[in-house]
């Protein structure tokens, strides 16, 4: 149905709303459509309301823009479709999405990303010689920084995106000189963490962490059950891990990748479909990421607190001088409860 003014009437969207109406969708998907991207639509009618939501279902299912178009029916003819990435015009395990918007009569498509993958891409220009005007670029910093942001890195890499998340004081360390760490951040930066996990493909962590802490790894509510999905759990390192450790339980699949190599991790991890990964391990294998170039995020959560001694978050990354530093930009800081919340990705590009 069409959303709905405060008078009742249908309520009319902008472009800009209907196109950030899209991108929410996206975003409700993430984690589930690898190694597709996670697209959300919104078509509205000639009018300018929307009558059609859509976002990728998992693989092998329908695209954003059939999904949207399915919900409009034919409320979608002569409308306007928005798009977080461009329409596909390939036949793989589904139809072109460009013949869906065609059939119907769609008469406009923005989309805020052109598609670089080759096998998809050129969906603009099929649209164009039907007669459909196109558009590129409507907020699309907003998806390239958000939804897209793994998918697009993969897409230009041929590796899965690698968010470095860690929590620690506000001195840099991750744990107290006794070596515990539970809980150095808050109990809203924790619930979003595990929100977090919800929305990527795999949750890496090294065997020494595994032996130290035996994390579980898996995504859970405030009251500790697990949420409904669930990321692959990857351990790396060679060191056995005992029959009892938590990660190796059945709440989730999880892992062994016999090597200390980033590199070798990640190829391993494009094979099985993984676009966007969360690497939660210990300062060492943090430090063995970021010495190889291949920490794409940093998301750090600073507690207000000090710890004076104990394991700094950050291992050997390779830095023996001042100019050797991996320099960053920082995205963004806003506060999670009572902890600093910092987002960055580095100030030159690995790839």
């Amino acid at each position: 149905m069409p959303a709905q003014g405060r008078t009742g009437r249908p309520r009319l969207m902008t472009p800009e709303q209907a196109m950030r109406d899209a991108i929410a969708l996206s975003e409700a998907v993430r984690g589930t459509t690898s190694p597709n991207p996670p697209v959300g639509a919104v078509i509205c009618n000639t009018c300018g309301v929307p009558v059609g939501r859509g976002a990728t279902q998992p693989p092998g299912g329908p695209h954003a823009e059939v999904m949207a178009l399915r919900d409009a029916g034919d409320r979608a003819r002569g409308g306007t479709a928005y798009v977080t990435l461009e329409p596909c015009a390939h036949h793989g395990r589904t139809p072109p999405c460009t013949d869906a918007l065609l059939a119907v009569g769609v008469r406009a498509v923005h989309y805020a990303v052109a598609d670089p993958s080759p096998l998809a891409q050129g969906g603009a220009a099929v649209l164009e010689r039907a007669g459909v005007t196109t558009s590129a670029g409507l907020l699309a910093e907003d998806v390239r920084r958000g939804p897209l942001r793994a998918w697009l890195h993969y897409i230009r890499t041929g590796r899965p995106h690698v968010t470095w998340k860690y929590a620690a004081t506000l001195d840099g360390r991750v744990a107290a000189a006794d070596g515990t760490s539970r809980w150095i951040s808050g109990e809203q930066a924790r619930a979003e963490v595990h929100a977090l996990r919800t929305q990527v493909d795999a949750i890496v962590a090294g065997t020494g962490t595994v032996l130290t802490d035996d994390p579980q790894l898996t995504a859970r509510d405030a009251e500790g059950r697990p949420l409904p999905r669930q990321p692959l759990r990857v351990v790396v390192g060679t060191t056995a891990l005992p029959e009892t450790a938590r990660v190796l339980d059945d709440s989730a699949e999880t892992v062994i990748v016999a090597t200390h190599d980033p590199d070798k991790v990640l190829a391993e991890l494009a094979e099985r479909g993984v676009v966007d990964v969360l690497l939660e391990g210990g300062p060492t294998l943090a430090g063995a990421f970021a010495a190889a170039g291949r920490i794409d995020r940093l998301l750090g959560y600073l507690a207000p607190a000090l710890a004076g001694a104990g394991p700094a978050a950050l291992g050997d990354a390779g830095v023996s001088t001042v100019t050797d530093m991996h320099r960053w930009v920082v995205e963004e800081v806003t506060m999670t409860g009572d902890d600093v919340r910092v987002s960055a990705i580095p100030a030159a590009r690995q790839d």
